[in-house]
Order: C-alpha cells, then structure tokens, then sequence
C-alpha cells in the first residue's frame, strides 16, 4: 500500500511541494485549500505531468480534510504573506489563527502524521502547531534550514566554481535575517571554505543567505516557491522513507546549544519518528554569539503569540 501525505495550501509552495512529492512516486498526496477548486486544478494539473514523466497520477485536491485522514506526513503551508503596511505583529496573529485551524483539522483527521510547518513566521508557526496538536516536540518541527542551506550552497558553489553537489553546508537560527551560516562548518569537497574563499567574499555570501528571502521577493514581488517547495518534499522524504538524513530543521530546543523552550533551527537526525536526533555542532565565538542573537530574536516574535 502506498503511503499518504498531505499538504495544507495550494499556493505556489504547496503546490510545488506536492508536485516534487508526486514525482518521488512512493506515496499518494492530498492537496488541500479553502479557494474552491484551486488545490483540484492544481492536482490535475500534476497528475496528468505525470503522463509525461513517468510516475503515477496519484494526487487528489480536496477542500475539506476527510480525504486527508491517515496521512503520514503533513505539510502544512497555509498562511498569508505579509502586504504592505502589515506589521510583523499583524501577520503573528493572523497566521496564529490560520495555522490552529489547519492543525485542529489535520490532527483529528491524521493523529499520528508528523507536522513540517512551513507557515511564516515559521519558528512562531511551529510553538502554535505544537501548542493546538499536543504532539510530541519529535513530531512537530518545521522547514527553513535546509532552504537557507540550499542557498547559501549556492552562492559557494557559484563563487568557488564547484559542483553544488561537492558543497557541505549549514545554516542555523531563526528564518530571518539573524539565521546563522556555520562557515566554520562549510567545506567543499572536504576542503574548508575558508582555504578557498577570501573573508571578504565569505561574508559578502552570508550576508546575501541573510536576506535570500528578502531579495526574491524584490525580484518576483512575492515570496519564493521553487527551492521551499523542494525543500519540504526532502524533510518528507526522510521520513516516509526512514532515511535518517541530518538536515538543518527547525527543531524545539530544550537545553541544546544552550537555548530552553524555543524552536530554532539546528541540524537534527530525519526519520520515521520524526526528529530522532539534535546534533550539537561544534561553533566558534562568533558563531555562537549569533545564534543567540537569534534567539532573542525569535523570542520576541514568538511573545506576539497569544498562547
């Protein structure tokens, strides 16, 4: 029998999420949104590329939640950006609401499915999906490292001349402008970044990861889709698949990295279980003196919550 997955928003993130799902070809996914018909055009869309690809039509659209129940994973991408004139307090608080509707519904439906969260704010997101689902620190978390990840590896790849694939990478924190690059950390093909790369040009790269999201949506007038999308299907990957992937996940910290009762992103052990490991990186100073600013940035936004 093939697995279930869920996905909660057919925006552009969801869909492309449900879309790289779709292509993995071991698991049957449901798309889900309140916009009537949206999430089945989307999923129609999808399975007939899949006709054209290669892998089984098995995506279903639906705008209600009895079609989700027993689902594995669920990705939960709903929310709304942030518009001009809206302040960060705003878009806490309208999230928060959006995002306990969605849990309520999932878990009642999937009691057992673990939670990615991918709803900005996310590290806020994840305290309220944890909070509304009761579920276990393990199997609630949510996804922004490995898209920071993913472009600071970029930019390193690009700036040495390297293959991406030779590129190891992490990137830390908070999903904001206070997100940690662990430079000390970065290799490519084993070979430190900092043996190949001039300071100056290290830091000019992890400023740009810094405001990675900020300069897409300069570019595109709304938030990125492409690399997010993908990099929700990984985390699902790791899981459906028990494939134990150490990935940068925004992880509830209790004591590691000296950081209590936060979500913060931190590389953690991917599996069946959901999050079965933090790893602890060793950092240096600097490092360590900005992942806590990090954390009281965090913090701060997550005191906009109202539970």
């Amino acid at each position: 029998m093939r697995r279930k997955v869920t996905v909660v928003g057919a925006g552009n993130v969801g869909a492309t999420c449900a879309q790289v799902l779709a292509q993995r070809d071991y698991a049957d996914v449901v798309l889900v949104d309140i916009k009537e018909d949206l999430p089945q055009g989307k999923a129609l869309d999808i399975d007939q590329m899949a006709a054209v690809l290669g892998f089984e039509p098995n995506v279903v659209g639906s705008n209600g939640y009895e079609e989700t129940a027993g689902s594995e994973v669920v990705v939960i991408t709903a929310g709304l950006p942030r518009s001009p004139g809206m302040s960060r307090d705003d878009l806490v608080t309208t999230n928060e609401k959006i995002v306990g509707s969605v849990t309520e519904q999932v878990v009642s439906a999937s009691p057992d499915a673990v939670l990615i969260v991918v709803s900005n704010p996310l590290d806020a997101m994840c305290h309220v999906a944890k909070n509304v689902s009761g579920r276990p620190k393990e199997r609630v978390f949510g996804m922004a490292g490995i898209l920071d990840t993913a472009r600071f590896s970029t930019f390193i790849a690009w700036e040495t001349g390297a293959s991406v694939k030779d590129v190891t990478a992490m990137v830390l924190g908070g999903h904001g402008d206070q997100m940690v690059p662990v430079v000390s950390a970065t290799a490519v093909g084993g070979i430190p970044l900092t043996k190949l790369v001039g300071q100056e040009r290290i830091d000019a790269m992890v400023e740009r990861t810094r405001k990675g999201g900020g300069e897409l949506v300069n570019l595109l007038g709304t938030s990125a889709w492409y690399a997010p999308g993908a990099a929700a299907a990984q985390m699902v990957d790791s899981i459906c698949l028990d494939e134990k992937r150490v990935l940068p996940c925004t992880a509830y910290l209790e004591g590691e990295y000296g950081i209590d009762g936060l979500y913060m992103g931190v590389p953690v052990k991917l599996g069946a279980a959901g999050v079965e490991e933090i790893v602890e990186l060793e950092l240096n100073d600097q490092e360590r003196a900005w992942l806590d600013e990090s954390a009281a940035a965090v913090r701060d936004v997550v005191g906009v919550l109202s539970t």
